[in-house]
C-alpha cells in the first residue's frame, strides 16, 4: 500500500523539523510503503534549506524519503491543490506542520483501511499537546468555554463512528483520504483556507462536506491519533477574536447561504452577547462574550460576502 505523508507548511520550519521527527520516530507496518511530500506555501524562512537538509541525509540516516515542492500564491488551498498534481495513487494523510503522531499512528490507519474497505475517508483525534504552562480557563468546559478552541482539539470518543454532513465534521489535520476521491470530488477550494497565518479556514471541511455529500463514506478512528503544538500566544485575547472571527465567517462560507441579507437572529445573537460583557464583572466570562461577538461578526461577514464565493 502507497502512503504519502502531505503536509503544507507555511515558515514555521522549526516546527516542520518537529512534525517530520515524529514521522520517522513512528512505527511502520511492513504493508505500507510510505513517503513525505512537503509543499512549501510562499515560504520566506529557512523552510527549503531544512526540506534540503533532510534529502541530503535521508539515506545515510535511513529517513522516511521526502520530496518537496514550492507553490508561490500564498494559501493553504493552493498548496494541497499542487500536492494532488504530484501524488498519483492509493492514500494520502494529510498532517498540519505543527503536529506530532502517535507511534502507533500508520498502524491504526492501516488497521482501519484494511477493516473498513468500502470507505475512502478517515479521520482520527487531535489532542492538544499540553505542557502544563496553559492558562487555567483553557481547559474550561462550561457554559463559558471558548470556541472555536484555541487549539484544535477533535475527539469523539473510543468508538469507531460512521460520520455524516450531520455530526461532527473533521478538519484537514487529521484526514486520510483515498487519492481517487478527488478524481470524482475536485480539489480544494481556493476560495477558503488561511493564506499565511490569517486564520481563515474550512478549506478541508468544505471537501469534506463536497464527498459527503457525493455518497461517499467517512469513519472515526479513534486509535488514528495526532497531537497539536499549544502555543502560547494563542490564548491571548487577540488571537481568541481573531480566530472566533475568521472560522465563523468560512464556515458560513461553506454552507453556501442562499441570500446575503443578515439574519434577524444573528442581530438578536450580537445584542445578547454585547450586553453580556456590559454586565459580566468577571474576566471569564467578558472573554467569552467578546469572542462571541467576534464570532457573530464572522457570520455576518460571511453572509455578506456569499454572493462572491
Amino acid at each position: 500500500m502507497n502512503l504519502t505523508v502531505t503536509i503544507c507548511t507555511h515558515n514555521r520550519h522549526e516546527l516542520l523539523l518537529k512534525t517530520l521527527l515524529s514521522i520517522n520516530n513512528s512505527a511502520i507496518p511492513d504493508q505500507i510503503n510510505l513517503s513525505i511530500l512537503v509543499i512549501a506555501n510562499n515560504c520566506s524562512d529557512d523552510t527549503i534549506y531544512c526540506l534540503q537538509n533532510y534529502q541530503s541525509i535521508q539515506q545515510s540516516e535511513n529517513l522516511f524519503p521526502l520530496v518537496y515542492a514550492e507553490e508561490p500564491r500564498p494559501g493553504k488551498s493552493h498548496a494541497l491543490n499542487k500536492a494532488l498534481t504530484i501524488i498519483e495513487d492509493d492514500w494520502i494523510c494529510f498532517i498540519d506542520d505543527d503536529h506530532r503522531l502517535d507511534n502507533h499512528y500508520f498502524q491504526a490507519v492501516l488497521n482501519a483501511i484494511i477493516k473498513y474497505p468500502e470507505t475512502n475517508l478517515f479521520s482520527g483525534k487531535i489532542i492538544p499537546d499540553w505542557t502544563g504552562e496553559e492558562p487555567e480557563w483553557a481547559h474550561e468546559t462550561g457554559e463559558f468555554k471558548i470556541t472555536p478552541y484555541p487549539v484544535p482539539y477533535f475527539d469523539l470518543g473510543e468508538e469507531s463512528l460512521t460520520l455524516t454532513a450531520s455530526t461532527s465534521i473533521p478538519g484537514g489535520g487529521n484526514l486520510i483520504v483515498n487519492r481517487n476521491v478527488f478524481e470524482r470530488i475536485g480539489n480544494f477550494s481556493i476560495a477558503l483556507g488561511p493564506k499565511g497565518h490569517d486564520l481563515m479556514g474550512s478549506e478541508d471541511s468544505d471537501f469534506v462536506l463536497r464527498a459527503l455529500q457525493a455518497g461517499e463514506r467517512l469513519r472515526y478512528i479513534p486509535d488514528i491519533i495526532q497531537y497539536h503544538y499549544v502555543n502560547p500566544e494563542h490564548f491571548k485575547l487577540r488571537f481568541l477574536i481573531k480566530k472566533s472571527f475568521q472560522r465563523n465567517r468560512s464556515i458560513t462560507l461553506i454552507h453556501r447561504p442562499e441570500s446575503t441579507k443578515i439574519p434577524l437572529y444573528l442581530w438578536s445573537k450580537l445584542l445578547r452577547y454585547f450586553t453580556g460583557t456590559l454586565f459580566s464583572f468577571q474576566k471569564y466570562k467578558t472573554r467569552f462574550y467578546i469572542t462571541r461577538i467576534a464570532g457573530v461578526l464572522g457570520q455576518m461577514a460571511g453572509y455578506l460576502q456569499s454572493k462572491n464565493y
